[in-house]
């Protein structure tokens, strides 16, 4: 089979251009997406500007050798249900043809040492499960599921100090409403070691943490706390892959005009008398708007895109000091020509530690690549996506995902894409062979079967997506990040918006969430309202249409670096 590009959205083109245009979006992510499809359906006309190949940002999928593999939606929580704001956002943005696949019951699986924990869908059976496992902790645990309720009951009032003025929040603390639990923003650990010094129950409780990146010790109970009730009623996948995340949004803005362009690779924000007025391309052309939404991150927009005396003057460089980037990945893609049944491939996630001591083994691997990986996660694509056999007959995927430093690769950054030399390729298969090793303990039945596997390494993110350190999740999840109240969607320059994992969490539906919240922004209270009021009440108006493999040009993919 020839290999493939799966390509979603319009090549750019300067004579393509059919302005003037409301807003300019930089970025086809979760959050840009988001923002464009809302303000579309607010009746503004919005061009979203992509440099990859394809739209979607992490969300985007990639085919090779006769396979598909995402890059980094592994599984998504809370969106089966309508009701839920995950739900009901989704169903807003694509129109209802986003369909959502649920996985197995016991959705991720924890490796501790010689030990196995499950995660089941569901309050109770989570409950049930942990019990089952610690029966001494029982009202550790009950305590737990409560603190994770009342994150999310606090929730509505984060992201009102993100969108309301400054001066409406600070009044309403001073008459007590708004206000965050005192353990809101603590560490992980902080928190949990309140309820129990079970140091394994810590670490079970905590096996997700991979999902933002940083271990207990160091991120924030919030985003924890969010991560966790995010999966309590289980995983789901998109059919389809999860390249239908940007196809199915993608008309709803160009129902009013608006348009998505790949290789559409933006150099500079234009700011005419303290203003944000549009942007310049690549190819020297400028486009202006009366806005522009950034969604390439704050350390793209703040120091790469903006005009630096802009930027300084504003003080956003001064603020970016007081942040850090998120960790960097090595990402591996494995095809096997069989099918998911002959291989009895699951949908469970699996998560693979050496012992409980997530931190402890995070710094000594990062001291010394030749230590155990602190974490290597295990997702199975083909197993999850209910439409893969018609699209993929007797092939299956398996994709694997592990931290790494981007000082391990930092010598080759300025080199061409496959032309990185005999070093670098003996780099990656090392960990390509260790990675494998990993799998095939737990999974001894695929020795021998992998037809084709790539690494992916931190020089593949800064290239995909310019974050120039391979920080996957932008930036850390750390107690010191929430306390910015400068990561918002209106920025300290009239026409300039942010949205994206900075403003709001990491993930597809944190992401998409920044989105919809950046929009409200740029919608002001009336229009704000409106648009939830929409939101909240979509309804499917007839079936989604049957799913297709997302379009397909011969042509190799550069995903792996």
């Amino acid at each position: 089979m020839k290999p493939s590009t799966i390509r979603i959205g319009r090549r750019y083109r300067s004579n393509r251009l059919e302005g003037p245009y409301d807003t300019i979006v930089i970025g086809s992510g979760p959050g840009g997406m988001a923002a464009a499809v809302c303000l579309s359906k607010a009746g503004q006309k919005v061009l979203v500007l992509e440099q990859h190949y394809t739209a979607g940002g992490f969300t985007h999928s990639y085919s090779r050798n006769g396979y598909e593999w995402d890059v980094g939606v592994h599984y998504v929580g809370d969106v089966g249900n309508p009701d839920t704001m995950a739900g009901a956002l989704f169903g807003y943005l694509t129109e209802g043809e986003l369909q959502w696949a649920p996985m197995e019951d016991n959705y991720d699986r924890f490796y501790i040492g010689e030990e196995q924990y499950d995660l089941l869908r569901g309050k109770d059976a989570f409950r049930k499960q942990m019990v089952h496992y610690f029966p001494d902790e029982a009202q550790a645990i009950d305590q737990y599921l409560d603190l994770l309720k009342q994150v999310s009951n606090a929730m509505p009032a984060f992201i009102g100090r993100k969108l309301l003025p400054g001066w409406i929040n600070k009044a309403m603390q001073l008459v007590g409403k708004g206000k965050l639990p005192s353990f809101f923003n603590e560490r992980t650990v902080d928190v949990l070691s309140r309820l129990t010094s079970n140091k394994k129950l810590i670490a079970v409780l905590t096996g997700q943490w991979g999902d933002n990146g940083l271990p207990p010790e160091q991120s924030s109970f919030m985003v924890h706390a969010l991560i966790a009730r995010h999966y309590m009623h289980g995983g789901y996948y998109p059919v389809g892959g999860s390249s239908r995340i940007a196809e199915t949004m993608i008309p709803q803005i160009q129902a009013t005009g608006g348009e998505l362009f790949t290789y559409a690779v933006v150099t500079d924000i234009l700011v005419e008398n303290g203003r944000a007025t549009g942007v310049r391309m690549k190819d020297g052309t400028e486009i202006r708007a009366q806005r522009v939404i950034s969604n390439a991150g704050v350390y793209n927009t703040f120091e790469r895109l903006l005009p630096e005396p802009i930027a300084k003057a504003a003080g956003y460089l001064d603020k970016l000091r007081q942040v850090r980037p998120s960790m960097t990945h090595l990402g591996m893609y494995i095809g096997i020509a069989d099918t998911v049944a002959n291989l009895n491939l699951p949908q469970t996630n699996f998560w693979i530690y050496p012992d409980e001591n997530h931190e402890k083994n995070v710094n000594n691997f990062l001291a010394d690549s030749s230590q155990p990986f602190p974490v290597v996660y295990v997702s199975f694509p083909s197993a999850k996506d209910p439409s893969w056999n018609e699209r993929y007959p007797n092939r299956a995927t398996i994709e694997i995902v592990a931290p790494a430093k981007f000082e391990w690769f930092e010598q080759w950054k300025d080199e061409t894409w496959g032309k990185r030399g005999e070093d670098y390729d003996a780099l990656k298969e090392t960990f390509s062979e260790r990675l494998l090793e990993v799998l095939y303990d737990k999974m001894p039945q695929l020795r021998g079967k992998i037809d084709y596997y790539e690494l992916s390494t931190p020089l593949s993110t800064d290239f995909f997506c310019f974050y120039k350190k391979g920080e996957i999740y932008g930036l850390d999840h750390d107690p010191q990040r929430f306390n910015q109240d400068w990561l918002k969607p209106k920025t300290e320059i009239p026409g300039l918006y942010l949205t994206g994992q900075d403003v709001m969490t990491a993930g597809v539906v944190g992401a998409a969430i920044s989105g919809f919240m950046t929009a409200c922004s740029v919608l002001g209270l009336s229009g704000s309202w409106k648009l939830q009021k929409q939101m909240r009440s979509w309804k499917p108006k007839r079936e989604p249409s049957q799913v297709k493999p997302a379009s397909k040009t011969p042509q190799e993919t550069a995903s792996s670096i």
